[in-house]
């Protein structure tokens, strides 16, 4: 069980449409030193009136301490608190009425990083499932046998081929990993782009967004 004086104890920034009206939800998760009102900000950006926004956020604005690369154990018990915020946000939803197949996660940084390894731990039908500057957690020897199938959830993975965090080598091992799991992968790696989200990024996933629901 998660340590309550972890993430537990930080309650969501909701916005977007009221959940009981909702026809989806996007749950987004912000990187380290971000918070969830810039996060907020993101999905209002992509998001259209009738779907809800959860906003999630981390003790100390950190969902781990260590970089992701590092070995699991370095991040724990962070890492799973991270990834028990990340199962009761989509409970919430779910309660609500909003079916799984019509929520997208949406990460920045380590918040993608979270995303990404949320989603191939608890592999099942997503409304997509979107990863700005990151890659699946763990170091280069991570056994990756996953259980479950994404049945083809859209999956967006957007980073520079020079990012100062996010190895480009491990946004395509992701990509090949989350194909393998039953992802519809959509990869795109920009050139000198930096550890910033651009236009062709928003673009698309406003276009995953008006397919959910």
């Amino acid at each position: 069980m998660a340590n309550a004086s972890l993430h537990q104890a930080y309650r969501p920034l909701m916005g977007g449409a009221a959940l009981d009206y909702a026809k989806a939800a996007i749950i987004l998760v912000h990187g380290r030193g971000g918070d969830a009102e810039n996060m907020m900000e993101l999905g209002l950006a992509v998001a259209e009136d009738d779907i809800a926004l959860v906003a999630l956020r981390a003790a100390n604005n950190t969902w781990y301490p260590e970089r992701f690369l590092s070995p699991l154990s370095q991040n724990e018990p962070w890492l799973s608190s991270a990834l028990q915020a990340v199962s009761d946000a989509i409970d919430l939803v779910v309660a609500a009425g909003i079916k799984r197949e019509y929520v997208m996660l949406m990460g920045f940084s380590q918040g993608a990083c979270l995303s990404l390894e949320f989603a191939a731990r608890n592999a099942t039908r997503y409304g997509a499932v979107v990863a700005l500057s990151g890659g699946l957690i763990g170091p280069d020897d991570t056994p990756r046998n996953y259980a479950g199938s994404l049945a083809g959830t859209p999956v967006f993975l957007g980073c520079s081929d020079r990012d100062p965090h996010i190895p480009v080598e491990r946004v395509n091992e992701s990509a090949t990993i989350l194909t393998t799991l039953g992802g519809e992968v959509d990869a795109r790696i920009y050139g000198g782009m930096g550890h910033i989200v651009i236009d062709d990024e928003i673009n698309a996933v406003r276009a995953l967004v008006g397919k959910l629901g």
